[in-house]
């Protein structure tokens, strides 16, 4: 039993949910309405969806796995109270473990591709578990690099989705489907959540590098916190938020179709749930002092992309 929650753990079941939410709710609540809009209603298969959910999910599981593998020396001193790889799983173990998710999810992501014959798919699901290995055992270790590779897997999820839907709409519909605007407004509208899970997934990044930057000091890793000292990476993550701030303004008032107005659930709904929570991580980062003050202000900025995410349910009223 013990095993089993540790198992969990090390895959990080709380963000694997997450992830599976992600997938059902771009599908569902922003493909599927863009589709109904011209009769054509949702075209792909329930194992389809499915094979999508669990090539994502496995490869993200074991990419948390081999992470934790090659952070051993790292977690032993930002968290040794958490640490679960050469204590409660050795370390063969982890990498077997890591390596058949990997292949499971790969395996899973090689169907999807022959399914739908989309090449663009299959190079995805082969590059992606090879860049998170490079990612644990060397870019994370890199100046930025090893955040904007995790920041570009996960705003490629929302992508994933689009082209799948694109892929089978090609497949089925392929003398029409020029005459139409289906592929760009499913690209598009799939793409502005990609991009906010992009930003908030960078931001998040940076913040856990200034929680675990002690660690990382010691092993000699180049760490955003690291290089440049906590004021100004606060400076840059700030710059980010603005950017944050700047996109959703831009896609509030110049392309969601909503009354610009008070009244709006819209309008309510990116106020409360998603401008007030980071302006409250902004003042959690500018006022943290210690690791779990940072950790405080991860966890926020985990809610918001969240939050942001279940906007896909309000927005389906205006597709």
């Amino acid at each position: 039993m013990e095993l089993a929650k540790d198992i969990l753990r090390l895959v990080r079941w709380s963000n694997l949910l997450f992830l599976v939410a992600l997938v059902w709710l771009m599908e569902k609540w922003v493909a599927v309405p863009i589709l109904d809009k011209v009769a054509f209603g949702e075209q792909l298969p329930w194992y389809l969806l499915l094979l999508i959910t669990l090539a994502i999910v496995c490869i993200a599981a074991g990419g948390y796995v081999i992470n934790d593998y090659f952070d051993i020396k790292i977690d032993r001193i930002n968290r040794p109270d958490e640490l679960i790889v050469s204590n409660t799983i050795s370390k063969p173990a982890a990498m077997h473990l890591s390596i058949g998710l990997s292949a499971a999810g790969l395996l899973c992501g090689a169907a999807v591709a022959r399914l739908l014959h989309s090449w663009t798919l299959g190079i995805i699901f082969v590059i992606v578990p090879g860049l998170l290995w490079f990612y644990s055992s060397s870019y994370k270790r890199l100046f930025m690099v090893g955040n904007l590779v995790i920041a570009l897997l996960a705003g490629l999820t929302p992508m994933i989705v689009a082209m799948a839907n694109v892929a089978q709409l090609q497949l089925l519909y392929e003398t029409i489907l020029p005459y139409t605007t289906l592929e760009h407004d499913i690209y598009a509208w799939t793409g502005g959540f990609a991009a906010f899970a992009f930003l908030l997934t960078w931001i998040r990044e940076i913040v856990k590098d200034m929680q675990d930057q002690m660690g990382d000091r010691e092993l000699e890793c180049h760490s955003m916190p690291v290089v440049w000292g906590d004021t100004w990476t606060k400076v840059f993550v700030t710059c980010l938020i603005i950017v944050t701030f700047c996109l959703i303004g831009w896609l509030w008032y110049a392309v969601l179709p909503f009354p610009h107005s008070w009244q709006s659930l819209s309008t309510r709904y990116i106020a409360l749930g998603i401008v007030t929570p980071l302006i409250g991580a902004l003042w959690l980062l500018w006022s943290a002092k210690i690791p779990s003050d940072y950790k405080t202000c991860q966890q926020v900025i985990k809610l918001t992309m969240l939050l942001g995410m279940l906007y896909s349910i309000v927005i389906v009223r205006g597709l």
